[in-house]
């Protein structure tokens, strides 16, 4: 009876000193039927309220303002959801005294309510978080500057920060206990989260150096990644291969170790060509009067040939009577005039960079045959694109090399050993009657 009384006490302090506050029952289950009814309605209303009145004001000023983005981000993760959990379990919270509950009991419910309301404070916090993160990845300025990894640090820090305050309500200790607490795990706390500062440390040092983007096309052979970064995050970077597979590379070895970032070459507008052609020792020759008489009807050749020939006329006016001998006169070579005509098919090709480094030039000669490097720059930097162009250059090249009597060295198949076998057998073996026929007669 007295348990009914005193709560009986404050459900009439509640109500006040009115019609209602003086017709309490005093049977302990009708105390209990009129509090859970009063805190429904009372959930109810928060509820309603929150969710009916306070979201939708919210969102149609966001819209109102041009921030729809931020609504959609914050209705996608569930901010405004969390927000309806947490403000009627508050009103639950503040009123849940309206039930007949001894004291001894009272504040641990209290603790363990305000603990639920703290779990979803944090979580729409996170929420909010996540819902800056879409914001800002669709803006422009994220190709430059990502915040994810700053954005995932925060969360780490606010989800320990609730870890602590709600194991501090739930034993009824003051937080800063458990951070001093905290302090002599210093050592430990380093090894555990030793990835993520070290992840942080390489993350703010790529952001403000600006070594790498989302969109950057990255080679880190020692990873097996060759591809577009996707994802850069506080503790992983994502690469989608050409192949379409993905490899996650740790944040901080994209700071600790070397790798290529050919963005640079795409904010250029040139894609380097560099290719060798290796020319047929045994065809390298000079050139006859006639042959270069002959090529003058190129036109890329043609301010090269008269030039050449003005310049050997006099170096070999200079000679004297040794010019007589063809061994002492300087001459053009079928090769020295490839390299020519190449580079001016590259200075006249309107798909090269024309203001970068371009030149053709000849390498020591090795087995192979003599190398020829072309050497120069494509307008386009799209893969496809820069395929074809180099593609057509070297097209044009091989082609002309038989009207420069050069051949491109190629390793003897099996074939051409077959080939040559049966030619000399065939040989042979019309050599053998002609020899029977010319040879003396026998005697009898």
């Amino acid at each position: 009876m007295d348990l009914a009384v005193e709560h009986n006490n404050l459900m009439a302090k509640w109500l006040g000193d009115n019609w209602l506050g003086n017709h309490i029952p005093d049977s302990i289950w009708a105390q209990v039927v009129i509090g859970l009814v009063v805190l429904a309605v009372l959930v109810f209303l928060a509820s309603w309220l929150t969710d009916k009145v306070a979201v939708t004001v919210t969102r149609r000023m966001l819209k109102a303002i041009g921030h729809d983005d931020w609504s959609r981000a914050l209705h996608r993760r569930r901010v405004f959801r969390h927000i309806g959990y947490l403000v009627p379990m508050l009103v639950l919270t503040i009123n849940v005294t309206l039930l007949p509950i001894t004291e001894k009991y009272v504040e641990p419910i209290s603790r363990f309510l305000q603990a639920v309301c703290l779990v979803f404070f944090f979580m729409a916090l996170n929420g909010l978080l996540r819902a800056w993160l879409d914001t800002y990845s669709a803006t422009t300025r994220a190709q430059t500057r990502s915040i994810k990894g700053y954005l995932e640090l925060a969360k780490i820090i606010l989800w320990g920060i609730c870890v602590i305050l709600v194991f501090s309500l739930l034993i009824n200790r003051s937080p800063l206990l458990m951070l001093s607490g905290l302090g002599a795990l210093s050592a430990v706390l380093l090894l555990v989260f030793k990835d993520t500062l070290l992840s942080l440390v390489a993350s703010t040092q790529m952001t403000t150096n600006d070594m790498l983007r989302i969109g950057d096309w990255i080679e880190m052979p020692q990873a097996n990644a060759d591809g577009f970064v996707i994802d850069i995050a506080l503790h992983t970077v994502k690469v989608q291969n050409w192949d379409k597979t993905v490899t996650t590379i740790p944040t901080y070895k994209l700071f600790s170790e070397s790798y290529r970032n050919w963005r640079h070459m795409f904010e250029s507008g040139g894609r380097r060509i560099k290719r060798t052609l290796r020319i047929n020792a045994a065809t390298v020759r000079f050139l006859t009067e006639d042959e270069v008489r002959d090529l003058t009807r190129f036109g890329l050749l043609k301010d090269y040939l008269a030039g050449k020939e003005a310049e050997i006329a006099e170096s070999n006016r200079a000679l004297g009577d040794l010019a007589v001998e063809p061994v002492n006169r300087r001459r053009l070579t079928n090769l020295g005039t490839f390299r020519a005509y190449a580079l001016a098919y590259l200075k006249q090709h309107n798909e090269l960079r024309q203001d970068m480094l371009m030149i053709v030039r000849m390498m020591e000669p090795e087995s192979e045959g003599i190398p020829v490097e072309v050497y120069c720059f494509s307008a386009n930097t799209a893969w496809v694109e820069y395929e074809r162009i180099q593609g057509d250059v070297f097209d044009h090249l091989l082609a002309i090399l038989p009207e420069l009597s050069l051949q491109l060295y190629q390793a003897p198949s099996g074939a051409d050993f077959i080939y040559g076998l049966q030619g000399a057998a065939a040989r042979s073996a019309m050599a053998e009657p002609a020899a029977g026929r010319s040879g003396p007669p026998r005697s009898s």
